[in-house]
């Protein structure tokens, strides 16, 4: 794990951010996929600094998923152990954006987590490269040929039931090329009707690296970590997604200017 950023001497909440990657690579951590989530890394923290939050950056030993092995989510399962092991019996949120969004989504079972925040996440049956924005030289295609054993498994097969009882919050653009948006309302939709702790707001007009709106994405993010590590409620639109019925509750539009008002 990179350095923790936050007051250290009575942890009571760890965010572990994992950041992009690709498909399939047995290359080495990306140091730009690591920097990307870092300004996040840095806000929560400070956010979270009243609340005794801590944030680190898990750095993978391998950039790709790579098919069944499913690297990313193993290293995101051993941060979570590390966690306990460093910090006690504290909760952790674990905020994903890309194929980190999926290891996040996959790690979420750890009896240490209790919420989980995918953005943009990739997922089986992608219409395109997986990866960030800055690594699309290295990235394969989610699909792969017939038989590939790094191919991943369809949509439907991903898991879910990891899922109940956490709090999970899906952020996607609208006009995201890269990972299809459907393809996470559809995931967000199977373990919503497992689970009402489930809801998803949509960034419309956005990419997949969310970078026209992003302040309000971050915004939505500290929210939603101080509300669940923290002892702080959700805003109003927070909380009305998580009561929302499906797709009311799956579809929410990110507001402009979401967070200018929130907590002053």
């Amino acid at each position: 794990m990179g350095r923790a950023r936050g007051e250290e001497r009575s942890v009571h909440g760890v965010v572990l951010l994992l950041p992009g990657g690709t498909a399939h690579s047995v290359r080495r951590r990306s140091p730009r996929a690591a920097a990307a989530v870092l300004p996040l890394a840095r806000r929560l923290a400070r956010a979270g600094r009243g609340d005794s939050l801590v944030t680190h950056v898990v750095h993978y030993r391998f950039h790709g998923w790579n098919g069944a092995a499913a690297h990313t989510a193993r290293d995101a399962e051993w941060a979570v152990d590390e966690v306990v092991r460093r910090y006690g019996d504290v909760p952790v949120c674990l905020l994903g954006t890309d194929v980190g969004a999926r290891a996040a989504l996959h790690a979420a079972g750890h009896p240490a987590v209790t919420a989980v925040l995918a953005l943009a996440p990739w997922l089986p049956g992608a219409p395109a490269e997986a990866g960030n924005a800055g690594d699309a030289g290295n990235a394969r295609t989610a699909g792969g040929p017939p038989g590939d054993a790094t191919r991943p498994a369809p949509a439907e097969e991903e898991p879910i039931d990891q899922l109940a009882g956490r709090q999970v919050l899906f952020v996607h653009g609208t006009d995201d090329v890269r990972t299809d948006p459907e393809l996470s309302f559809r995931l967000a939709e199977r373990a919503k009707r497992r689970d009402p702790g489930v809801c998803r707001f949509e960034v419309h007009s956005d990419g997949h690296t969310l970078s026209q709106h992003r302040s309000e994405v971050a915004a939505l993010a500290e929210d939603f970590v101080l509300g669940t590590l923290g002892d702080r409620p959700f805003s109003r639109p927070l909380t009305d997604a998580f009561a929302a019925p499906p797709p009311l509750g799956l579809r929410m539009p990110l507001a402009a200017g979401f967070g200018r008002s929130l907590r002053g």
